[in-house]
């Protein structure tokens, strides 16, 4: 018999092919019709096509989104949606220019239209995580959780096979972690093995054809799922260590969640036997956290913290940051035991 409590996230979801184009409806079905553009370099095929989209509906556009979500770059364009009385804010980007777009709504109350192009699924979250003097925090509430969120395929398929490889292990991270919350439960449990099973197609698909709709179609709806994980429940040791390894030592997001994920997953496998299981069994592969492994070796992930920048030296300050606060974790989370995982993932070992 269960016994749970599940809240689902009030959000309109618009999923396909060409899908982008129905940005300007979506603003008016808000009954808004100032809006300012958030993109990027790295996006801005995709935000010219959302900006002739919008038409009259722009009055301003920022492309200078930035990792971790520094309050100081979010205090620099509050200014432009006072400056020109912007009601909506449309984001077309990944996890940075997401961040970005809730800050600013939960500080003016603005709109969100969110077009994702990474698989970061924190489109689908009332969280938001920010950065100030090396220190990253986050809150939730129902003001974050953007309105509408349009997922476009033809978005992500520009999307760089090694950025598309890390940004989807970060996904496959909210739902490996949602499988043993605090406050799992049914619902989350079948969306998350879901999730799961659609990167285990997606990734190695990537490598035959990094432009395949088909494969970018199967990690673009496990990004929309893991995301609904990550905004239902509570997460875990994971997530906690790379905040700390991203908001302090300025480790880059996505592939810090895939260098540690399968070290952690080894690190809490005897305390939640049943949900390695039910993961392995949907990658078909023995372990999950050795499947993990060896789905990111083979997809051409990342495999070490020294490879991301991370100093052998700064490893104790990140294990005791991780650990000076209490948090759920279904093992219990202590200094020796998570300097020992940090050290596992600084130098790539394949998990035991």
């Amino acid at each position: 018999m269960h016994n749970f409590v599940y809240t689902a996230q009030p959000a309109r979801v618009i999923f396909g092919v060409g899908t982008a184009s129905a940005v300007g409806e979506e603003v008016r079905r808000l009954g808004r019709s100032r809006v300012l553009l958030l993109g990027g370099e790295h996006v801005r095929p995709q935000a010219d096509l959302v900006e002739r989209a919008l038409g009259s509906l722009q009055v301003a556009r920022f492309d200078g989104a930035v990792m971790h979500t520094p309050v100081s770059v979010t205090e620099r364009v509050l200014k432009y949606v006072t400056e020109h009385q912007a009601d909506a804010v449309v984001a077309v980007g990944g996890g940075s220019t997401t961040g970005l777009a809730k800050a600013l709504a939960v500080r003016t109350g603005v709109d969100q239209v969110i077009l994702p192009t990474t698989y970061a699924g924190s489109e689908v979250t009332p969280t938001l995580g920010e950065t100030a003097d090396g220190v990253k925090t986050t809150r939730s509430s129902p003001d974050i959780l953007p309105e509408t969120v349009i997922y476009d395929v033809e978005f992500s398929a520009g999307l760089p096979v090694p950025m598309a490889v890390t940004s989807a292990v970060n996904a496959l991270a909210h739902a490996v972690e949602a499988l043993y919350a605090e406050h799992a439960n049914p619902i989350v449990d079948a969306l998350g093995l879901q999730a799961i099973a659609s990167i285990g197609r997606g990734l190695p698909a990537l490598g035959v054809d990094g432009a395949d709709l088909e494969g970018r179609s199967d990690l673009l709806l496990a990004a929309w799922l893991s995301g609904v994980c990550l905004g239902s429940v509570g997460m875990a040791l994971h997530h906690k260590l790379c905040h700390v390894l991203g908001g302090s030592f300025d480790l880059p997001h996505a592939a810090t969640h895939t260098v540690m994920l399968p070290h952690v997953m080894a690190y809490n496998a005897p305390s939640v036997p049943g949900v390695m299981a039910g993961i392995a069994e949907v990658l078909d592969v023995d372990s999950a956290p050795v499947g993990v492994y060896d789905l990111i070796v083979s997809a051409g992930g990342p495999t070490t913290l020294a490879e991301l920048g991370m100093r052998e030296a700064d490893l104790d300050d990140a294990a005791r940051r991780a650990t000076e606060k209490t948090y759920p974790n279904p093992r219990e989370v202590t200094y020796v035991g998570v300097r020992r995982l940090l050290g596992e993932a600084f130098s790539g070992a394949r998990p035991e």
